[in-house]
């Protein structure tokens, strides 16, 4: 009896082992696709920014900066003499960026990011003066005002300095409130359209197949690899239906196999997808070392010659011994990465070998250069 219970028991683990491990590599809907029309809208202002420590910009070479403080005082109802030359060094020009939300309303507040547009040294401890966002349609969306947050401290003295993270930068958490709001319509009619995050037909199918089956048959079709139109009922229903299909767990398609390379850093990247035909790879390193020495040319006495330095050039070639390594079939991203770490391969000569074997057709996967 006690054998039966316990074989029951290691059924029913492997069981729940094997569905978790089948949810677990499911995906959500809402982490696939958006909703069409549901996005940000970028804003953007010009501001000064005040009370800073000495670490403003320096007048005489940012003009702009002393013209936005005289306008500044002429909207406050103060008056300069003219001809009055400014010496600024609290104040700084910024410019000013934030994200709109959707379904945003007037009142809200949203979080900004100013960035010294003139040659201040510092931003820390400045207050942004009163700053209006405007959309790419020209209109104020929200009015930007506080005390900047800026992360990085610096200090210099006697021709010394320090600084540790970025001064010219701060952000102001909850900074700016919107003004204005920008309509967003669920859908067009009776229907909603599902925009994927990326082009794949196969995707596309699965989410169209899971929608059909837990709603209703024809409720959603693909009209391409990327959008998808669902029949969606409308009032106040269409919100819960859409949260009903964003929650739907779908198991996404293999992306294409592809290589990413980064020829800066020397990064090399593969997905799981990538495979190798059997081949044979030579690989070796050519030194080039060129040494220029200087001596001196010095005449005999009484010849009427003078001394001049001569500059000696030698150049040596050196080239390592790079064996044939014959690399097998790959038929995983596991085999890939030990066959070409058994050529002894570093990051750099990678970039070599993964473009020599794509051209000779040996490696099938994609290669982006980024």
């Amino acid at each position: 009896m006690n054998a039966l219970l316990k074989s029951l028991l290691v059924s029913s683990l492997i069981f729940l082992c094997l569905l978790t491990a089948q949810n677990a590599s499911a995906d959500r809907i809402k982490d696939m696709a958006s909703i069409q029309g549901v996005r940000d809208n970028q804003l953007l202002g010009y501001g000064l920014v005040v009370g800073l420590d000495g670490s403003g910009d320096q007048t005489t070479q940012t003009p702009f900066t002393v013209q936005s403080t005289i306008t500044m005082l002429g909207q406050m109802g103060v008056t300069l003499p003219p001809g009055t030359s400014l010496q600024l060094k609290n104040v700084a020009a910024v410019m000013v960026t934030a994200t709109l939300p959707p379904f945003a309303k007037p009142g809200q507040v949203i979080d900004i990011t100013a960035s010294s547009l003139g040659n201040a040294k510092s931003l820390r401890g400045g207050t942004l003066l009163m700053t209006p966002l405007k959309g790419a349609d020209g209109q104020v969306y929200a009015m930007a005002q506080g005390n900047l947050l800026v992360s990085g401290v610096g200090a210099s003295a006697g021709g010394a300095s320090v600084q540790v993270n970025h001064l010219s930068v701060g952000r102001i958490p909850s900074g700016a409130t919107v003004e204005r709001s920008v309509p967003t319509v669920l859908g067009q009619g009776d229907f909603i359209h599902l925009e994927l995050n990326s082009n794949d037909f196969t995707t596309a199918a699965r989410i169209v197949a899971a929608i059909n089956n837990k709603i209703a048959p024809d409720t959603a079709a693909a009209l391409d690899g990327r959008l998808i139109e669902v029949r969606a009922p409308g009032g106040n229903q269409r919100v819960a239906f859409i949260s009903q299909i964003e929650n739907m767990e779908v198991d996404p398609a293999q992306g294409v196999a592809k290589v990413t390379i980064n020829a800066r850093t020397g990064s090399v990247v593969m997905n799981q997808n990538v495979t190798l035909d059997s081949c044979a790879i030579a690989h070796g390193n050519l030194t080039v070392v060129i040494n220029t020495d200087s001596t001196v040319s010095q005449p005999n006495a009484l010849s009427g010659g003078k001394t001049k330095q001569v500059d000696k050039t030698t150049v040596d070639i050196t080239s390592d011994k790079g064996g044939l390594v014959q690399l097998p079939k790959g038929v995983s991203l596991s085999e890939v990465v030990k066959a070409l770490n058994s050529i002894g391969a570093t990051p750099q000569d990678l970039l070599a070998i993964l473009q020599a074997m794509k051209a000779a057709g040996a490696l099938h996967a994609e290669l982006e250069v980024i």
